[in-house]
């Protein structure tokens, strides 16, 4: 038995969080959409309702029935959950006219009550709701209140049920983890028997009985997912993994040849393709950053179902697909977060079933496999990098001397990134969430280099610190590191006399610039 919490979600930007705390407590957990409560099933040790954009009152709210779950499961309601609760039994919810958003705290609350223990006077919590509760049901009680909310949080005297109107997935809940803990370890009794360890062990045995002796095929991209999907299959079925690395031309200085003996150095059997050309000439004159990621994308799948086609007794094709990939091409509002490339099922002409080992977990748990599978740290801690690769950090067509320019900016610029120690001991690179350069093609900039005057480009870095690159703040690079980075880049990379520093953050900005 694996014991798991259920998270319905009812739509909120922060239910990924709820979820990610939950595993941070070595507890497994399921996002579910708030109208797909599993029945019968005897893993279940708890249900956290989210929050929503919607207010109860909406005619299109989403709406559940409560005795699916409630009195048979540990019950905690978060922010809409909390209102949708009250709101379902008898209680009031009512508009104030003003949205109750930021930081709050909780003046009075219940110490005695288990939701609430460990708790120091004057909590911080986060409030993000426009609705409030004014009257709670008949068998609940209060348990905390803040200045301006009254039923901040309240439980039932007759069921295992809490309900708090403020956030205690977001950092800015500050003891909101440990709320989190007495529900999941306390209340709902976990064991906390989730962890890397236990994942590994437990789905190498799974890959072993659901694979036997077939051929799998898999796509390498040289990021951590992939990686980690593939040392994970290599430990399960050895030889019977042939992966597939596409160079498309596009990918960092010299990427290729260190990714593919990073990748041998691991034991894998890796097929290296060098499609560059194709690349190349299919994106010619192109400019729209969609359809250049089209091209790339119908490109991709030509290149790799050619090698695939060469392996003519495979059975399976596995991705590096991960939860937020599955969450997020759920639609739950009605509107897909994104559409994943590794959700929308197989090519027609494949015929290969799919293996998906690492679809249960978060980005960070995949780092905490790679690491519990001894994996070479560089590969594991790898920012994030785009499919499609440079071709959309090149504002403006392609050429392999637009692509040779930004392969020698971003180089000097990551490179530093891993070499300048910050204080703490650790590289700014293990300090960035991403971090790369744009190559601003479609600009041209007048400088001076000697007793000449250039006109040549101008490249923006760009770093963020994020969580989980649903929002990201820009990152504050000292000001030395920059300086250098500058420098070397104007002095070292023929075409580029000009370097700036993109403040942007997510939103209203997007990570990538195309």
């Amino acid at each position: 038995m694996q014991q798991k919490i259920i998270i319905l979600d009812f739509g909120s930007q922060t239910t990924q969080l709820i979820g990610r705390r939950v595993r941070e407590l070595d507890t497994f957990c399921e996002i579910l959409p708030y109208n797909k409560f599993p029945q019968n099933d005897p893993d279940v040790i708890g249900v956290i309702l989210s929050g929503s954009p919607y207010s109860v009152h909406d005619p299109e709210a989403f709406k559940v029935d409560l005795s699916q779950f409630v009195g048979k499961y540990p019950v905690l309601g978060i922010c809409y959950g909390a209102q949708f609760i009250s709101y379902a039994n008898g209680g009031k919810v009512e508009q104030t006219g003003t949205r109750e958003y930021g930081r709050a705290h909780l003046q009075q609350f219940d110490d005695e009550n288990p939701l609430f223990k460990g708790f120091e006077p004057n909590s911080q919590v986060w409030m993000s709701h426009g609705d409030t509760i004014t009257a709670i049901p008949n068998d609940c009680h209060v348990i905390a209140s803040t200045a301006d909310v009254r039923f901040a949080a309240y439980a039932s005297t007759k069921n295992p049920l809490w309900a708090v109107q403020f956030h205690p997935e977001v950092f800015h809940s500050t003891q909101g983890k440990l709320l989190l803990k007495n529900f999941v370890v306390d209340i709902c009794k976990s064991r906390q028997e989730w962890s890397a360890a236990s994942f590994v062990e437990s789905t190498v045995a799974q890959l072993k009985e659901q694979l036997g002796n077939d051929r799998v095929i898999l796509g390498l991209s040289g990021g951590v997912d992939s990686s980690v999907c593939a040392t994970l299959l290599n430990r399960a079925i050895g030889k019977n993994l042939t992966c597939i690395f596409v160079d498309h031309g596009m990918l960092r200085k010299n990427e290729f040849t260190k990714v593919m003996e990073a990748y041998q150095g691991l034991g894998l059997n890796v097929i290296g393709v060098d499609a560059s050309e194709k690349f190349f000439k299919d994106l010619e004159g192109v400019t729209d950053p969609e359809k250049k990621r089209k091209i790339i994308g119908r490109d991709f799948v030509e290149v790799f179902n050619a090698e695939a086609k060469k392996i003519t007794d495979a059975k399976w094709l596995a991705q590096g697909t991960i939860y937020p990939d599955r969450i997020e091409s759920l639609s739950i509002t009605g509107m897909t977060i994104k559409s994943h490339h590794n959700v929308g099922g197989l090519p027609k002409e494949m015929k290969l079933q799919l293996c998906e080992p690492l679809q249960w977990l978060f980005k960070d748990e995949v780092r905490r496999v790679g690491y519990e599978l001894e994996m070479p740290e560089r590969l594991i801690k790898r920012h994030p990098f785009p499919g499609p690769g440079l071709a959309v950090r090149i504002l403006g067509d392609i050429t392999r001397e637009k692509v040779r320019i930004l392969q020698e900016a971003d180089d000097i610029y990551i490179e530093h990134m891993h070499n300048y120690t910050m204080p703490d001991g650790t590289s700014l690179y293990d300090h960035v969430w991403q971090a790369g350069t744009v190559l601003l093609s479609t600009i041209r900039s007048v400088g001076v280099m000697g007793d000449e005057r250039t006109y040549e480009h101008p490249v923006a870095l760009r770093a963020v610190t994020s969580q989980d690159a649903m929002t990201a703040d820009w990152a504050h690079l000292p000001y030395d590191f920059m300086a250098k980075v500058s420098n070397e880049i104007i002095n070292k990379v023929k075409g580029v006399n000009r370097v700036c520093y993109d403040i942007s953050s997510k939103p209203p900005s997007t990570i990538e610039w195309e």
